[in-house]
């Protein structure tokens, strides 16, 4: 890694909450890969996040599903003005992340856009789970009964949810449409939920044997780590990213920090 930039890891269990303006983001449930047996099989499961805007709070009764009329543009705004979820865990974890959000104060049915970052079954394994929400998996946008938008999302061209709030395309772990979501406003910066761009903290030695295109994977981890603050990667806990030497006039929009807030009371949530 650059001498400019390291990592460190942010301290806390999940939940583990981040404040923001107007998203906050929680992490429910922390990804973990852990050898299993002999041999090269493994154990693991993907992290699950929860993004949360400001302005929302839990309804007495469901509310409705996203306009299925419209470009796709001014639908996934639309979408994103309720509880976001990026990727659900594995199939396993069904119990485990029904218990995360309910803790939350969320009903499945409150979620009105989930972000699965790639195809893989430990991070979608339970789409099932949120029938009336929008689904963006990889670079699939769909509405709720299976109706697919049109949205030209690319390594140059975002797709801007809210203020602050934009999925990146960032290739290359599970080949071209991998994507990350990106939240400015935070109390603790910029944080980046990454699905496998990252796997974890100090993945460096590994990372390469797990990609199905590492050129592209090299180039998005360098432009998450040229962005974020904090990285909330796939198989991991979250990590700051820590920039030695760096001009703060030089690092754009949303870089500026606030005081740190982290923790499992979130004064800020509803």
């Amino acid at each position: 890694m650059s001498g400019l930039v390291r990592t460190e890891p942010l301290r806390g269990e999940p939940p583990l909450r981040v404040p923001g303006d107007p998203y906050s983001v929680v992490v429910l449930l922390q990804g973990y890969v852990e050898p299993e047996g002999v041999g090269e099989a493994v154990r693991a499961d993907g992290s699950v996040t929860l993004i949360l805007p400001r302005a929302w709070g839990p309804a007495p009764s469901h509310r409705e599903p996203p306009p299925d009329g419209g470009e796709a543009k001014t639908t996934l705004e639309e979408a994103a003005r309720g509880p976001i979820l990026v990727d659900t865990g594995g199939p396993w974890a069904r119990e485990a992340l029904l218990g995360a959000l309910a803790g939350q104060g969320v009903d499945p049915a409150d979620v009105t856009l989930v972000v699965g970052t790639h195809g893989h079954s430990d991070h979608i394994g339970n789409l099932g789970l949120f029938p009336g929400a929008a689904l963006l998996v990889s670079h699939d946008f769909c509405l709720p009964g299976g109706r697919y938008l049109p949205h030209g999302l690319g390594e140059e061209r975002p797709l801007r949810l809210g203020p602050g709030l934009e999925v990146w395309a960032t290739p290359g772990h599970g080949g071209q449409r991998d994507v990350s979501v990106v939240v400015a406003g935070t109390t603790l910066g910029t944080v980046v939920v990454v699905g496998d761009v990252f796997e974890r903290n100090g993945d460096e030695d590994s990372w390469q044997a797990l990609s199905e295109d590492p050129v592209a994977q090299e180039r998005s981890r360098k432009r998450v780590l040229g962005t974020a603050d904090v990285v909330i990667p796939g198989h991991g806990g979250p990590f700051r990213v820590v920039r030695e030497g760096w001009d703060p006039e030089t690092k754009g929009p949303g870089k500026n920090q606030q005081s740190p807030m982290v923790g499992n009371e979130d004064p800020t949530m509803h």
